[in-house]
């Protein structure tokens, strides 16, 4: 599953996915969540929740990279990730150093609540 929202007041983008992602999920939602990253203003932050995700098929790949183009181009400061297990993590600090400016800073937590510390401060 994959799920996104934005929340205007926080210019914030969510991003959840949980249980097993298959690309043809994410192929889905990708104008959704590309739609949702312009009505971000420059500076906004995004929140990418890896922590129900049991498997992501690696076609998916190309769909993050696409939505990391828009977040960078929209102008996103700070991607914060929930990943528990590292062995989870879907190569998303690879991809970052292609797809995301330098000047996008990227914190990668172990719980929702460790996330939300760091969007708060």
């Amino acid at each position: 599953m994959v799920h996104a929202d934005v929340d205007r007041s926080k210019n914030l983008l969510r991003i959840i996915y949980r249980g097993r992602v298959e690309a043809e999920e994410t192929k889905r939602y990708l104008a959704d969540i590309t739609a949702m990253v312009a009505e971000l203003k420059p500076g906004f932050r995004l929140l990418t929740d890896l922590s129900g995700l049991e498997s992501m098929e690696v076609a998916c790949v190309t769909d993050i990279k696409r939505i990391m183009d828009a977040c960078n181009k929209q102008g996103v400061s700070l991607v914060v990730r929930v990943i528990p297990d590292p062995h989870k993590d879907i190569g998303l600090n690879i991809l970052s150093l292609f797809h995301y400016s330098r000047k996008v800073r990227i914190v990668t937590c172990e719980t929702l609540a460790e996330a939300t510390k760091v969007l708060s401060a």
